[in-house]
């Protein structure tokens, strides 16, 4: 279920996972491991920074 409101530059978790190419367990994963960083919401339905869900699909791509 998607937010009614979002602010501009922030991705839900359901976005993050589809950007990423992984499921919302590898997206909490990230979290988790601290490689990926909460930047709003509530805790069932958290927000990422934009930027830094980009620059993580950026380095996982292979050169």
């Amino acid at each position: 279920m998607e937010p009614l409101i979002l602010p501009p530059g922030y991705m839900t978790a359901h976005q993050t996972a589809r950007t990423l190419d992984i499921t919302l367990s590898g997206v909490r994963d990230l979290v988790h491991r601290s490689k990926l960083k909460r930047a709003g919401g509530s805790p069932r339905q958290p927000w990422y920074d934009s930027e830094a869900v980009l620059a993580l699909r950026d380095a996982r791509q292979p050169a």
